[in-house]
């Protein structure tokens, strides 16, 4: 359930519509209750991944290591814009 909040967020906060359409091909949702748990998880996996695809086809995020703040065994990721 947490997967479609944050799809449906996602979309309310950028505007941009998130394609599912392996998703919804599978007909299921989390308040099947009666469905297994492996179709359940193929289902969340599913959603995941097209929303992960959605966001890198559509923001290119440019992630960088910088070491100035913490001791030098530990890095810190930023985005950078």
């Amino acid at each position: 359930m947490l997967l479609v909040h944050i799809k449906k967020y996602y979309e309310t906060v950028t505007g941009e519509e998130i394609q599912t359409d392996q998703y919804n091909a599978l007909h299921i949702s989390p308040v099947h209750i009666h469905k297994n748990k492996v179709t359940h998880k193929k289902a969340i996996l599913t959603l995941g991944n097209e929303i992960v695809q959605h966001i890198r086809a559509n923001h290119n995020p440019y992630i960088q290591y910088q070491t100035d703040f913490q001791p030098q065994s530990e890095r810190i990721a930023t985005e950078q814009h």
